[in-house]
């Protein structure tokens, strides 16, 4: 298959030039704002210890991370249903296919150059990361060529792998030997050495990932129904996913390597309960976050928030909102530290905070006020790059 796209291909798939589903805008441009809140909390934060360690934290500073859950997953599912969708418009599977492959290689070459710069100001280069980008641009490679089977079969492999890649939690990398480092990509986070001197953390391994990606593609059909048809199966698949989880979270037996427990307060045995698996995202992780992402579908489908407006603004423009919030908030954060640690607050690993001064950081109100700052920054710079972005019709657009 050859990896020449023309730029017309590419500006007739690419999403914010065609009819737009309000409602994925609205839930888009939502999570995208949880996850500044995270990453404001990653690069200020002055707790040093992970908001959900039981024996640490404390319910706001848990909660402040347990809603941010719903980003990735979030993220995964409706590039998903926007595949579905262009596809449905265009009619070109071949060429759909192509624009899949590209964008997914593309995706991950973000992730490990310019994204991987946003986190970490290091000119060397010396340590990498697979993050969300790496999880979606490699389950875009996958569905282009899912998308030639029928939906009932991708709906069955999405499935699979979602519900049953749990049954390999026990599996480690060690075992397979010289092939420890795919089953690292696939399944096991890790911390790999693909050359001397160079390091790759496995933050997002793709099992699971690509099930979600291709339930999302499955999941596009709902948005070719009659409204008020879309509304009620929306409602039912949101509740349903819900009642899953808690059933199977009650058990305690399977669907998340880190079972639930008693605590020494209810309250604190309800967060044990709702503290599920994220790397790799467990089977309950994904009822979770999946089941809540659905019901606010049905909700922004259902009702007119117009006060949520500005969240649709930032679905319009999701990578170009990803890129540009880790600069954002990696500069303020070297600004903010320069009086205190000089010249070497650019060169400080924020987001290890057991590699930072003991006197760095920000409780957690003015985390909050530092994300509220942020995102309205991020509205004026997303605004001005839709703006241009539809007065121009440069290819390079396309991929941003």
């Amino acid at each position: 298959m050859s990896l020449r796209i023309s730029a017309s291909d590419a500006q007739s798939y690419d999403q914010p030039r065609t009819k737009r589903v309000l409602s994925i805008d609205l839930l888009r441009g939502l999570v995208m704002v949880l996850m500044v809140l995270d990453h404001v909390r990653l690069f200020f934060l002055n707790a040093g210890f992970s908001p959900t360690d039981l024996t640490k934290t404390n319910i706001p500073l848990f909660l402040t991370r347990w809603v941010t859950h719903l980003c990735a997953p979030s993220f995964v599912f409706l590039a998903g249903v926007a595949a579905y969708l262009s596809l449905q418009r265009h009619q070109n599977k071949k060429g759909f296919s192509r624009f899949l492959l590209i964008r997914g290689l593309w995706l991950v070459l973000l992730e490990l150059t310019v994204v991987r710069f946003g986190w970490i100001f290091d000119p060397t280069f010396s340590f990498f990361a697979a993050g969300v980008l790496w999880a979606i641009g490699w389950s875009m490679v996958v569905l282009a060529v899912l998308i030639h089977l029928p939906i009932r079969a991708v709906a069955t492999i999405g499935i699979l792998l979602i519900v049953g890649h749990n049954l390999l939690d026990n599996l480690q990398a060690e075992q397979l030997r010289s092939w420890g480092w795919l089953w690292a990509v696939l399944h096991e986070p890790k911390m790999l050495t693909p050359f001397a001197g160079k390091r790759l953390i496995i933050s997002y391994p793709l099992i699971p990932w690509i099930g979600v990606m291709a339930m999302g593609y499955v999941f596009g059909t709902v948005f070719t129904l009659e409204k008020s048809q879309r509304r009620k199966l929306l409602k039912r698949l949101g509740l349903g996913l819900i009642l899953a989880f808690i059933i199977l979270r009650l058990i305690n037996i399977y669907g998340d390597p880190k079972p639930w427990s008693v605590q020494p307060s209810f309250s604190f045995t309800l967060l044990s309960f709702i503290n599920c698996h994220k790397y790799p995202p467990s089977l309950l992780f994904l009822l979770m976050t999946l089941g809540s992402a659905i019901l606010l579908l049905y909700l922004f489908e259902s009702q007119r928030f117009s006060f949520l407006k500005p969240l649709a603004l930032f679905g319009r423009v999701p990578l170009f909102f990803y890129i540009v919030h880790l600069w954002l908030i990696h500069i303020a954060a070297i600004l903010l530290a320069l009086p205190r640690y000089g010249l070497k607050a650019i060169f400080l690993p924020y987001i290890a905070s057991s590699l930072m001064p003991a006197d760095y950081g920000y409780n957690l109100p003015m985390i909050y006020n530092l994300w509220i700052i942020m995102v309205v920054l991020l509205y004026a710079i997303c605004l001005w790059f839709a703006n241009y972005k539809a007065k121009h019709q440069s290819w390079w657009l396309n991929y941003l």
